[in-house]
């Protein structure tokens, strides 16, 4: 540790830290633009000019060293000049639009303007005018004679996204903020440009022009896409979401959020909002109130029960919906007697639980994701499923850490990867029973399959044996999977061999907190990918979800909805107007209280952070009514507080986070001939992001329904470098028409067609054969 003098005060830092950093911890502030505490110090605004005794001129704090005894001026004489100087040269071209500016009121140039800025200016020339830009529909460079060159937003995208997507052209006054070749930003975290910059240069293209900062009333809230739990602001006008932005949480999301988490409310103001209930009669809609839509529903389910028995009556929650809404669901069906509820509608292999009362997990704090010296990376599409938690890998990464994967594709993730396997699916079990023979091999242990020890599987072996920090993680596709339960076996058994800890991503915000309030199937029971292949289910409850855009096969979903008597739908949104014969409008999470679950077993409660639109009502409320409606007991609450501790009562919830499985690994038969890779593209995740404009029409978006197809196959079927229409078939489902690709990523008998999507909704289950051919 190295002890200096700052204003007079005594502070200690570590050694090779800068003055900017010693300041920061003696709470100190020093003017600055360009220094970022989560990027690299590039000292290009010169802002942060100190004075720093025995040295001839002011220093830049950010980019000064801290040496023993070294004694630092923020205030002095010296260091105001300094600063007042710069700031008269960051001025000298700065437009001072600040009346028209998107990022009056919130601008760190204006702001420091106020304290370091001459009331006039001594120079009369012209200004510099740099023409706009178009990067895409989230971020706006219409203004960029903003621009003070601070290369935040560089940076970020080199470091924090993984792609440098904007960089500096020119030199000198002549100087551009600009991207490659007319590109546009498409990273999934681009968003946080915006906050980062601290002039009006990047602003949010659909919030633009919408409010004043001082017009918004600012309020916590938690981000209900995926696992991460990201920390939100939701900022407020006139009883409307306007913006959100990230809330710093160093232990969760840092002072980062993913584009979905930022711009997914455009779907709350849209079009498709249900606003009352409504009810479907002689094939047409009706708006009716909520005693005759909520009786009609008891009436049915009532009905349902006396005539068919309470085993044909089923629930499907989303896993984005509340520990409260969810723990009611459960209740709600074992009250009528049934066992059969889930919110696993893609998982295949209806053997891979958590032990009662338990949930998978993790398996350890998100924060150490970025300290780990190796990872193992099992069926994920890293980037698009979990942004966040790439970006902490790719921290890692960047520090030295073994990155390895196995998976259906070579995804790029924007990291370095130091050893991969990719192969067909149903190949994933001997490719990873391959690697836990090479483990064996180094260990001197029984591997739990037979498999051989390839050149590929020594490589992942090895970054798993060395380091202290490591961590088998195991992604969407692999809980997926229909062999899910011999992927967790063998991971778990690699994990102990290698002294690694073993763990899910989790597909969703509530994906933890689901399995701990009992949302799953018990006793006798069916799972959601049973209930929708047997069609046997009479009275269908869906809370926020659409078993054909959210299930595991589609077409299969589709027979079983139509099959049903009753498919009552409880969604903020007009969801399933084909099947659906009830329309009930749940709040969605800005409108309702509740708490979600994330992957690490963090608890966030959340109130709701503007009124309920029209006759929208939160879904516990619909559920508790619903069960005073059918005389069940349990269900006497008067507030979303008292359902979470009947949910998830009064212990640590730690010590309910379990990842073993007492199952035991079994080769699945080889397939033969194209089989289907299914990821879910990061935009129609859920029914938020998918009404979501803007995020609709940035590059992930608009390419969401492009199939993917191995190069050798896009050239046997006299597909040109562009791609062209081919068809696709599964066995026992329908077929679509869709524009293909080369990919060379793709394993020779691997096709990667999207799920979750309209476009492939004709088609069967995510995993399995496929055909193709030339349309």
């Amino acid at each position: 540790m190295v002890e200096i003098e700052i204003d007079g005060k005594k502070v200690e830092v570590q050694e090779g830290s800068m003055v900017m950093h010693a300041a920061e911890k003696s709470g100190t502030y020093i003017p600055h633009f360009c220094y970022h505490k989560k990027l690299s110090i590039a000292a290009n605004c010169r802002m942060c000019l100190v004075e720093v005794e025995k040295a001839p001129k002011p220093l830049p704090a950010c980019a000064t060293p801290v040496t023993q005894g070294m004694i630092v001026r923020t205030k002095s004489d010296k260091a105001i000049k300094a600063q007042q100087g710069v700031m008269e040269f960051l001025l000298i071209n700065h437009p001072l639009d600040c009346p028209i500016c998107d990022q009056g009121g919130e601008c760190q140039l204006q702001d420091l303007a106020v304290g370091y800025g001459a009331s006039q200016s001594r120079y009369s020339e012209e200004k510099r005018v740099v023409f706009h830009k178009n990067v895409g529909p989230l971020i706006s460079m219409e203004e960029m004679s903003r621009c003070i060159h601070c290369t935040r937003c560089v940076r970020f995208g080199q470091e924090i996204a993984g792609q440098m997507e904007l960089g500096m052209a020119h030199r000198g006054e002549h100087s551009e903020i600009q991207t490659f070749v007319g590109r546009t930003v498409d990273s999934e975290l681009s968003g946080n440009m915006i906050d980062i910059c601290p002039v009006g240069a990047l602003t949010s293209k659909p919030f633009r022009y919408s409010a004043r900062t001082w017009e918004l009333s600012r309020r916590k809230s938690v981000s209900p896409h995926d696992s991460t739990g990201a920390n939100l602001v939701v900022q407020v006008k006139n009883n409307q979401v306007m913006r959100v932005v990230p809330l710093e949480n160093e232990d969760v999301n840092e002072c980062w959020i993913a584009d979905r988490d930022r711009f997914s409310y455009e779907a709350l103001n849209g079009d498709e909002r249900l606003s009352a209930p409504m009810l479907k009669q002689g094939g047409q809609w009706k708006t009716v109130d909520w005693t005759t839509a909520l009786e009609y529903v008891a009436n049915g389910l009532k009905q349902i029960k006396d005539q068919h028995g309470a085993a044909s009556i089923a629930a499907l929650g989303s896993e984005h919906s509340t520990v409260e809404e969810l723990h009611l669901l459960a209740q709600l069906v074992r009250g009528l007697g049934s066992e059969n509820i889930d919110t696993e509608l893609r998982k295949a292999d209806a053997g891979l639980r958590a032990g009662h009362g338990k949930a998978f997990w993790l398996g350890r704090p998100i924060a150490s994701l970025s300290k780990l010296d190796a990872a193992f990376v099992i069926g994920s599409f890293l980037r698009k499923d979990h942004p966040l938690f790439a970006q902490r890998l790719r921290q890692a990464a960047r520090h030295g850490a073994q990155i390895v994967a196995l998976g259906g594709m070579a995804d790029d993730w924007l990291m370095p990867v130091a050893a991969r396997i990719s192969a067909a699916p149903s190949n994933w079990v001997q490719q990873l029973a391959n690697v836990a023979a090479a483990v064996a091999q180094s260990t001197g242990a029984n591997a739990p399959l037979a498999g051989e020890a390839t050149d590929e599987a020594r490589a992942i072996a090895a970054a798993l044996l060395s380091g202290e920090q490591k961590a088998v993680l195991l992604g969407n596709a692999a809980a997926q999977h229909p062999q899910a339960s011999s992927l967790l076996a063998l991971a778990q058994w690699i994990a102990a061999q290698t002294g690694a800890s073993v763990g899910f991503l989790s597909a969703a915000a509530n994906t933890v907190g689901a399995q701990l309030v009992g949302a799953r199937p018990g006793q006798g029971g069916r799972s959601a990918v049973e209930l929708l292949e047997a069609t046997s289910a009479k009275a269908l409850l869906l809370l926020n979800v659409d078993p054909v855009l959210d299930g595991a096969n589609p077409s299969a979903a589709a027979k079983a909805l139509d099959a049903a008597e009753m498919v009552v739908v409880m969604s903020p949104f007009k969801s399933g107007l084909d099947y659906a014969d009830v329309l009930l409008p749940a709040a969605p999470f800005t409108e309702t209280s509740g708490s979600f679950v994330n992957a690490e077993g963090r608890l966030q409660s959340f109130v709701g952070v503007v009124k309920a639109l029209g006759e929208t009502r939160p879904g516990w409320k619909i559920l508790r009514v619903l069960g005073n409606l059918l005389g069940l007991s349990g269900f006497e609450f008067d507030s979303s507080e008292q359902v979470r501790q009947a949910a998830l009562g009064h212990g640590e919830l730690s010590a309910r986070l379990d990842n073993t499985t007492g199952v035991a690994p079994v080769l699945p038969a080889a397939a033969a001939g194209l089989e289907r890779l299914s990821p879910v593209p990061i935009y129609a995740t859920d029914a938020m992001v998918r009404r979501a404009s803007s995020l609709q029409l940035t590059r992930d978006g608009r390419d969401a329904a492009i199939v993917g197809l191995p190069t050798a196959l896009c050239q046997e079927l006299g597909l040109g470098e562009q791609g062209g229409l081919v068809r696709l078939s599964q066995d026992g489902a329908g077929e679509a028409l869709l524009t293909a690709r080369a990919e060379a990523s793709l394993p020779a008998n691997v096709v990667r067609v999207p799920a979750g999507l309209p476009e492939t909704a004709p088609l069967g289950a995510m995993f399995g054969s496929l055909r193709v051919s030339k349309a």
